[in-house]
């Protein structure tokens, strides 16, 4: 192994891998820190974010997310980033599992949860270079955003696959 690159939030390294079918072969690995993604549930639907990515230049729909601290459990994030971005507290907050991003390359986990019961809250500020406006939605404005492709975010539309009332 190799490291390649050490950052705050991510490393990168380069490894020789042996499959499990005998083949050997180069490869980089990238390991960001874990993460979660919380759709924000309320009496008439749900609370998006359109958000600026400066990794792809443009804004995007999305469910509130982030990483996880030094010493943060993925509940613990998740209220945290929960009011820093949508300046909501969840009077409860339902672990929905998880998702690998894009396991080709990197071992990213986000961990989801469905949050309810949501009172506003300013414990905590939303970091200086985010740049967030929150927006409610319906289930069926979500659902037409999902299938239209507005919203292309990967963990938004898991997380509202796995949270989906019967």
């Amino acid at each position: 192994m190799m490291e390649i690159f050490r950052g705050r939030r991510l490393w990168i390294e380069k490894a020789n891998i042996r499959f499990p079918n005998g083949v050997e072969a180069e490869k980089v690995i990238v390991h960001p820190s874990a993460a979660v993604a919380i759709l924000p549930i309320t009496s008439s639907g749900y609370k998006l974010l359109r958000q600026y990515r400066y990794a792809i230049g443009q804004y995007i729909y999305e469910a509130p997310a982030g990483t996880m601290e030094e010493g943060e459990d993925p509940p613990a994030t998740a209220h945290r980033e929960l009011i820093e971005e949508a300046g909501v507290a969840a009077g409860s907050m339902i672990p929905r599992g998880f998702i690998y991003t894009t396991p080709g390359f990197t071992d990213e986990k986000i961990w989801l949860f469905e949050a309810r019961d949501l009172s506003p809250s300013h414990e905590f500020e939303k970091d200086a270079d985010e740049v967030i406006e929150v927006i409610d939605v319906t289930r069926d404005e979500i659902t037409a955003m999902i299938a239209n492709g507005t919203i292309c975010d990967a963990k938004t539309i898991c997380l509202f696959q796995r949270c989906m009332e019967e």
